[in-house]
């Protein structure tokens, strides 16, 4: 089992004991592991990187624009972070990285209504930055 330590910077522990790390590509890398796979949801292409990936686009402020990918490529994410170093990220490591970390929490037994709350309470107090953020994870599932 090669997951995230807990008290690392960005990461998420959800209920079911999955961690992931969110985090914002316009910072640098954090030090220590690297990710095995990493899920992200950028309006462009990002840059490629050492290890697996998938790209979602994703415009900033907005929602995913092939929803369906989105929720692949995320049931992805969470398969995978049962045994390895699984990242989501955006460029801010907020808003877009927010919301696909509370889809993540909704896939792992949260309630979708209590979702954002649960990322802002465990993550980021600034995660999930739009209304239609907070909808579509409400809706999510």
């Amino acid at each position: 089992m090669t997951t995230w330590e807990p008290a690392a910077a960005g990461v998420l522990a959800l209920p079911s004991g999955r961690l992931v790390r969110g985090r914002g590509l316009r910072h640098p890398l954090p030090e220590g592991a690297r990710p095995e796979f990493a899920l992200h949801l950028l309006g462009r292409r990002p840059p490629e990187v050492e290890w697996e990936s998938r790209w979602v686009r994703w415009p900033d402020f907005w929602l995913p624009k092939d929803r369906p990918a989105f929720a692949a490529a995320l049931r992805e994410a969470w398969e995978r972070a049962g045994d390895e170093r699984v990242e989501v990220a955006c460029a801010g490591g907020r808003g877009r990285t927010g919301t696909a970390l509370a889809c993540l929490a909704v896939l792992d037994g949260v309630p979708g209504h209590e979702a954002v709350a649960y990322v802002r309470a465990h993550y980021s107090a600034h995660a999930v930055e739009t209304p239609w953020q907070r909808r579509f994870v409400a809706r999510f599932g």
